[in-house]
């Protein structure tokens, strides 16, 4: 299956790099080309900033709220309607499976997209404020909550199109003008997005794509450009803290998304502590997911019942995994050789610091010449341990035993990172105390969903700086502004 050629698209017109060059889009399943892509460079850059900055400051894109609805809900349409060819997309350049498709990746992105367009509704661009006398003059006030300007968005190539909807979607309702960077793992998602905004009527220069195998100049180029009014990136707290250091020579504003190292806390009155540990296997997407709960805390008193239910039940999904036609099936390879070998590094460092290998921990040639990892758990983990700490981004469950209520919340939060987080409990009110005390800035209380596009997702700590998705996610790309009329 191969893709059509992911092209540079700027002021409402697909092109070429001006350097003509293309480079290779990979499928993770076959590790062969799928495809190729425009090469963006800094002087394709240039034309996407003046493009969007043109669009921001000369047409009525940031002050026509009904009229930017309308086209954003048509957008959103249409995203649906095309649902079955941004399945393909993600199935080839992502590696996605089709069950997981089916999830975050498709229709995780289409439901957040609609839940944007709901929570405009929610957005204030003006508001009164009460008159006040000041020196003896009457002051009549009010704040306008106005648009940001050009925003640069920078995504990952985990789950492209529900991390380029959130951004893009978010930013052009709060009445911003895009440059939409992607991955170079996952370029053809976000330029078949721009194919949907032309025929959504989204205008010319308002949403703009800049594919590129070298995205470091690309970006550094966004991030330092003072024709860019704000950076929002997913992706490395590495790579995050450099974009805030460069975004800070012209103070932009900054959103960070970062990494994470979620926990899934399971105490022992789970009213099924069987389905509960079973159920925590790290297998969706391959783990590929920045909240993905990846801190397994079991109580000490039923950590041996723990491992051996996650023995079997590593054992029952063995065939289940690694098919790229099954419907049902959840989790395909890793994104790339590169990511293939972070990965088993990782597990090789897990070995080496004393953790028990429970289950995988090979490469899997048997499921295809792509990037397969079988689905690996660590037993035995001290939360001190680099695997406990750090994030793998890949199918790696470690397992933490705990003493009581206390200790699971300090091990929660003893860590750099503070993005997502599960408790399991027979007892509600138990586990909110606790989901109450994880410093992280979406928590889920026995299987409820914290992650929607209708609700504010972000981190604490390294996770990131800001919030998307929800009507916070939209104010996010306002900046406020108050006027006040003195009458005598």
């Amino acid at each position: 299956m191969q893709l059509t050629d992911a092209l540079i698209f700027i002021n409402g017109e697909f092109r070429h790099a001006n350097s003509g060059k293309m480079f290779d889009i990979i499928n993770p399943w076959t590790g062969k080309v799928a495809g190729q892509a425009a090469d963006a460079d800094e002087s394709d850059t240039d034309l996407a900033i003046d493009a969007a900055r043109n669009a921001f400051d000369n047409t009525d894109w940031k002050d026509n709220h009904a009229y930017r609805l309308d086209v954003m809900a048509r957008y959103a349409k249409l995203l649906r309607e095309k649902r079955h060819e941004l399945l393909q997309i993600a199935r080839i350049e992502a590696g996605a499976a089709v069950g997981a498709g089916a999830r975050a990746h498709i229709d995780g992105a289409l439901d957040g997209m609609d839940d944007l367009v709901k929570c405009f509704a929610d957005v204030v661009f003006e508001e009164d404020r009460p008159d006040r006398v000041v020196g003896g003059v009457l002051n009549v006030r009010k704040v306008r909550h106005e648009a940001l300007g050009v925003v640069a968005a920078i995504t990952p190539w985990n789950v492209p199109l529900y991390v380029n909807v959130g951004k893009m979607g978010a930013a052009l309702l709060a009445g911003c003008t895009v440059i939409l960077k992607p991955a170079p793992d996952t370029p053809k998602m976000a330029t078949f997005m721009a194919e949907i905004a032309v025929e959504a009527g989204i205008p010319a220069g308002v949403f703009n794509v800049l594919p590129s195998l070298h995205p470091a100049s690309v970006g550094e180029k966004l991030v330092t450009s003072p024709l860019v009014d704000c950076i929002s990136f997913t992706g490395s707290t590495a790579v995050g803290k450099h974009i805030m250091r460069q975004g800070a020579e012209t103070l932009k504003r900054v959103f960070l998304e970062l990494g994470g190292k979620s926990v899934n806390i399971i105490l022992d009155d789970a009213p099924d502590f069987m389905m509960a540990v079973a159920s925590s296997m790290v297998v969706f997407h391959a783990g590929q997911g920045c909240a993905y709960p990846t801190r397994l805390l079991v109580p000490k008193n039923r950590y041996q019942e723990a491992c051996a239910i996650l023995q079997g039940s590593y054992a029952h999904f063995d065939s289940k995994w690694g098919d790229f036609e099954e419907p049902t099936c959840i989790m395909g390879p890793v994104i790339s050789a590169k990511q293939r070998d972070r990965v088993m590094d990782y597990i090789r460092i897990g070995q080496e610091e004393g953790a028990r290998l429970l289950a995988g921990g090979t490469l899997r040639p048997d499921k295809g010449e792509g990037y397969f990892i079988a689905p690996t758990c660590f037993v035995d983990v001290d939360n001190n341990m680099r695997i406990a700490q750090e994030e793998i981004f890949g199918p790696v469950l470690v397992v933490i035993p705990y003493e009581d209520d206390d200790d699971a919340v300090r091990i929660a939060n003893e860590s750099s990172y503070g993005l997502g987080g599960a408790v399991t409990s027979g007892d509600e009110a138990r586990a909110m105390r606790i989901a109450e005390r994880i410093q992280a800035g979406c928590i889920s209380v026995n299987g409820g969903m914290s992650i929607l596009g209708d609700l504010p997702f972000g981190g604490y700590k390294g996770s990131g700086i800001g919030r998307e998705w929800g009507h916070e996610g939209i104010q996010e790309f306002l900046q406020s502004k108050a006027i006040a009329a003195g009458r005598r």
